[in-house]
């Protein structure tokens, strides 16, 4: 693997840089002049006061943000974010982590990484980002354990659900379609909704594959009409009369399994989950799971890239509501520099802020006009900040996708080619402002 302090070490030449930034210059004022007429030319001193004629030294200090600034911005997005707790409470194989690796798109390979000791019986995985989660799942580990003591469980999670918090919050039960042994969890749930009435409770009823007739090798269309299947989930639902505001039916597979679709019920699952959580934390639960991001795992590094890529768009797009031009860049820059390390840890690469920074330097190229004029658009009135957050969007996913051919080049021994990037990104550009045009805040 070629080792990190390559990182920043890419074409194109200084030269060449001022060059292409010069012909940005001169493609950002004639774009700007065609797209809205009359507007630059009766534009206010204070207009020209806020886009520097030296757009090269402009760029340059967008990525130039030091690591304390870096830090200070995501602290500050962080506390912003429509975060969702979703609290998993199951046995194990009973589908939790099924559920995470369905709701994020990663691996299970990634997720079974990603969970990290919470309390003594509980792990977190935080999503994308434990500095910047959009979604962050709470499990419960042991539970069904003969040694287990659910008294000292319920108490750990009631301690933990005491910490105030502004972010959205769910519980998911979690249940095997065939365990009718769910005293335990029953218990646990019984007590949470007597602490806690307001927390929403989803049943989630899994592994639905493991009632179906014995002559039945894929899933049918969703849902499932087979008497076991119904017989069975109606029991369970039953069983937690009182306790839950909502019951689903999911079965979440690894492809090696060979149900079709992998995530069968996701869907239903998203649409579920939606109605038990505020309208924010809602919206982002639908962007995540967009049906066009929602592709079965193939290539582990670029399609686990894309749904990271996915969530930070989304904070792309939630920061951009800021009406003044420019008055958002270094929090964008923020988060364009946090996704691109996130990725390059993805591909084997660590990097500080500062050298995520220089990647996005040498790769944003061309890009510059766009992140400008996606900036001078907030002069419209009434619709420039709409506009301008699909932008945001389509830009953070343009440079996610040419920091996953840098990375991926760097991975196979070879020289990033920059003309290659700018190609990927140019396009990635195009298609992603399609996807995200109706994307506001």
């Amino acid at each position: 693997m070629t080792e990190q302090n390559n990182n920043t070490n890419l074409p194109p030449t200084d030269s060449q840089q001022s060059d292409e930034l010069t012909d940005v210059n001169k493609s950002v004022d004639n774009s700007w002049k065609n797209r809205i007429g009359g507007v630059w030319n009766n534009a206010t001193g204070r207009l020209r006061e806020l886009v520097p004629t030296d757009i090269p030294q402009m760029v340059g200090n967008w990525f130039n943000v030091s690591e304390s600034q870096v830090a200070e911005i995501l602290e500050a997005v962080r506390a912003e974010l429509p975060t969702t707790e979703a609290l998993l409470i199951g046995k194990p194989q009973a589908g939790k982590s099924s559920i995470v690796r369905g709701v994020t798109g990663v691996s299970a390979e990634i997720v079974g990484q990603g969970f990290r000791p919470h309390t003594q019986n509980t792990e977190r995985y935080a999503y994308p980002s434990g500095e910047l989660p959009l979604l962050i799942f709470t499990d419960t580990v042991g539970l069904g354990d003969v040694n287990q003591e659910t008294e000292a469980l319920i108490e750990e999670l009631v301690g933990d659900l005491q910490h105030q918090t502004r972010r959205a919050r769910v519980l998911i039960l979690t249940v095997k379609i065939n365990d009718f042994a769910t005293d335990t969890l029953r218990k646990i749930a019984s007590q949470l909704r007597k602490e806690y009435p307001e927390i929403p409770c989803l049943l989630a009823v899994t592994c639905l594959h493991e009632a179906y007739p014995a002559d039945v090798t894929d899933h049918p269309t969703y849902p499932p009409e087979y008497e076991e299947v119904n017989r069975a989930f109606s029991a369970i639902k039953e069983a937690f009369t009182g306790l839950c505001d909502r019951s689903i039916m999911l079965d979440f597979t690894l492809e090696e399994d060979g149900y079709n679709p992998v995530f069968y019920g996701l869907e239903a699952f998203r649409d579920t989950l939606a109605e038990l959580l505020p309208e924010a934390e809602s919206r982002a639960i639908y962007e995540l799971l967009d049906e066009k991001a929602g592709i079965e795992i193939g290539n582990l590094y670029r399609d686990v890239g894309r749904r990271y890529m996915l969530a930070f768009a989304i904070m792309a797009a939630t920061v951009e509501v800021v009406p003044v031009p420019f008055a958002s860049m270094p929090v964008l820059t923020a988060l364009q520099l946090s996704m691109v390390g996130l990725l390059g840890k993805l591909y084997g690469q660590t990097l500080t802020p500062s050298q995520a920074g220089g990647v996005v330097s040498a790769i944003a190229g061309g890009f510059v006009a766009q992140a400008v004029r996606r900036e001078l658009v907030k002069f419209v009135p009434g619709f420039g900040s709409a506009i301008a957050a699909s932008w945001a969007a389509a830009y953070t996913w343009a440079l996610g996708e040419g920091a996953c051919v840098y990375f991926g080049d760097l991975m196979g021994g070879k020289k990033p080619d920059p003309q290659k990037i700018q190609s990927v990104m140019q396009e990635a550009f195009k298609t992603a402002q399609e996807r995200f045009k109706g994307m506001k805040r």
